[in-house]
């Protein structure tokens, strides 16, 4: 279950960060501003949602997840395949936010 609520917080950030790209970068309306906002608040709020015993632990994790996403978005809303590079890295990224999110912790 974090995996997906992580996947979906994802998707929201980065759809929220397109938003303000496309306004600022891309000359999109101004319009394109009042749902990137929604789904940034989405975002959010889907962090808060995930097991974890430390919010920092929580949003460390979810580095990996988004650096994963982010590439994906790179090559299916953007047209640009990731290279051998950008799946190196987000592998190495995914894997330190496994160690970070499952590693067995005393109490």
């Amino acid at each position: 279950m974090t995996f997906l609520t992580y996947a979906a917080a994802a998707l929201a950030e980065i759809a929220g960060c397109f938003g303000f790209w496309a306004w600022a970068r891309l000359g999109r309306s101004v319009w394109w501003l009042a749902p990137s906002l929604a789904a940034l608040a989405s975002f959010a709020f889907l962090l808060t949602r995930v097991e974890s015993d430390a919010a920092g632990r929580a949003f460390a994790a979810y580095g990996g997840v988004y650096i994963a996403a982010s590439l994906l978005w790179l090559w299916a809303a953007e047209g640009q395949r990731p290279d051998g590079w950008d799946g190196a890295g987000a592998v190495l990224c995914l894997a330190g936010a496994a160690v970070i999110l499952f590693a067995p912790r005393g109490a």
